[in-house]
């Protein structure tokens, strides 16, 4: 049960910065477009697959590249983006995320 709200945790956090990144690289508002809805489509299937999805690891600081480099690429400049921005958007996620950090 914890493991699947963890889960459900990273990909929620990856959703929203996935949405700033559009909002504000691509000016789409209500949906993505279809480059980033590839990338989060590919990003949602490496966190489905990854055996520390459970933990509470970020991905910057796993010792397994389960990424493609151009899509790790892509991911780096979508957090680049959408981390400092974040704290607009879901303050209270930004800071659970940087206390768990």
């Amino acid at each position: 049960m914890v493991e699947n709200k963890i889960k459900k945790s990273k990909a929620n956090m990856l959703n929203i910065m996935i949405k700033i990144f559009c909002r504000g690289h691509h000016g789409n508002k209500k949906e993505l477009c279809s480059r980033c809805a590839e990338l989060q489509e590919y990003a949602l299937k490496r966190l489905e697959m990854c055996p520390h999805a459970n933990d509470n690891t970020f991905c910057s600081s796993c010792t397994i590249k389960c990424y493609k480099n151009e899509m790790k690429e892509e991911m780096r400049n979508v957090m680049k983006y959408s981390g400092p921005r974040i704290i607009l958007y879901h303050p209270i996620l930004a800071i659970r995320h940087l206390i768990k950090k």
